[in-house]
């Protein structure tokens, strides 16, 4: 007992110091915003821990009370190792996705005391994700079709959690992530799918409906069509409007697929091909809108979490504006060298517009800054957790998967 105290005193020690140092949202005023806690309140920072490994070593009474009589043990480990822990919110989970972003999850359920189920495809029999969960499941495919387009199968991810007693289903990122139909899907089968709601991703995942929705919360836009595009004589039409530069954007999906910039006339009509055909090819939804290209803007993206009631707490912002062929290379947080007041404008359109939207769960508002005149522009809501989330928990010690 003395050897798991004194490792039990470590792990304390080492949540306090990791929560001294952490940004913690709290609500002030009304609205929620976010702060770092100070000397004075790290203590009960402490006190509120969740169960982990202080918890499961604490399942005898007399260890515990051994604990709290040995004078070699700090007091907040004795209160940490007598604390009952939290019942689980879901029972068991399925992680539909593969690779870092499912052994994240199973990572997050096992330490919210959740039995875990993972799928794969015969590609990944042997990767990390399908040994890491209590259960894993391959899913099979035609024997033509891709590795992906196993874990694009809503009807056989929905039947094997059905099988497996699964009550909810983390998507994680790209896949299912933003699928209405998979979370409709979900609720039609009495599983909780976690993630924004069904209204949340019919608003979000089409980047079209969404900047309808910015519109509506007065969240600057940058000027562009009003829906997807059918044909190249509409981009032509928006371009006698409002000249070149112009970028064709996939109206569904991310990652940089499905986009052109258009600086000649003559590539007009290739390029709205081009990129209709690989919006199709990447997402299954060739729609293209058209927005005026901003020269060599600086990219922020501010990570928020919704309880789903119209409370929304964002974990500031990371910038993402070196890139390549539009694909983010470097990530940084905070927002280097960002004015004050254009950050907290940032910060308020995210909350504004997802508060509207009464957004559930982790999602990213990004923007584009015009650095000519440092003005922002919204650009499209990710409702899911995105692969950079990583970066925001380095920066506050928030756990958003968990």
């Amino acid at each position: 007992m003395r050897v798991l105290s004194a490792a039990a005193a470590v792990l304390a020690a080492a949540a306090c110091i990791c929560d001294s140092d952490a940004f913690q949202p709290v609500r002030v005023g009304g609205k929620i915003s976010a702060t770092i806690p100070t000397s004075s309140n790290v203590k009960s920072s402490s006190a509120a821990l969740s169960p982990s490994p202080l918890s499961m070593v604490a399942t005898s009474p007399s260890d515990a009370a051994a604990s709290e009589t040995s004078s070699s043990t700090p007091k907040v480990v004795s209160n940490l190792m007598a604390t009952q822990a939290p019942p689980p919110p879901f029972k068991k989970v399925m992680a539909a996705n593969r690779a870092e972003i499912a052994v994240r999850i199973v990572r997050a359920c096992i330490e919210l005391n959740m039995a875990t189920v993972a799928i794969y495809g015969h590609e990944d029999r042997y990767s990390q994700h399908r040994w890491a969960p209590d259960q894993s499941f391959q899913i099979d495919k035609d024997p033509d079709a891709t590795p992906i387009s196993a874990y694009l199968d809503i009807p056989q991810i929905i039947g094997i959690a059905k099988k497996a007693g699964v009550d909810a289903i983390h998507p994680g990122y790209g896949f299912l992530s933003e699928s209405p139909e998979f979370a409709q899907a979900c609720a039609d089968n009495d599983i909780t799918f976690v993630g924004p709601t069904v209204d949340n991703l019919n608003t979000f995942s089409d980047k079209t409906s969404a900047r309808a929705a910015a519109i509506a919360a007065g969240v600057p836009v940058v000027p562009g069509s009003d829906g997807a595009l059918g044909s190249a004589a509409e981009v032509q039409a928006f371009v006698d409007e409002y000249g070149l530069p112009v970028i064709i954007k996939a109206a569904m999906g991310g990652g940089g697929k499905g986009m052109r910039v258009i600086r000649n006339m003559e590539d007009v009509t290739p390029f709205f091909e081009s990129a209709s055909s690989e919006a199709l090819a990447s997402f299954g939804d060739g729609s293209v809108f058209v927005e005026k290209f901003i020269e060599r803007p600086r990219h922020i993206e501010v990570q928020i979490i919704g309880d789903g009631t119209g409370d929304v707490v964002h974990l500031y912002e990371r910038d993402c504006s070196v890139q390549r062929r539009h694909q983010k290379v470097i990530e940084m947080a905070p927002g280097w060298s960002l004015p004050d007041e254009l950050r907290a404008d940032l910060h308020n359109y995210a909350t504004e517009l997802t508060s509207r939207a009464k957004y559930k769960n982790a999602g990213t508002v990004e923007f584009l800054v015009d650095t000519a005149d440092m003005k922002a522009y919204f650009i499209e809501v990710n409702p899911r957790i995105q692969v950079e989330h990583t970066v925001t928990e380095e920066v506050t010690g928030v756990d958003i998967v968990k």
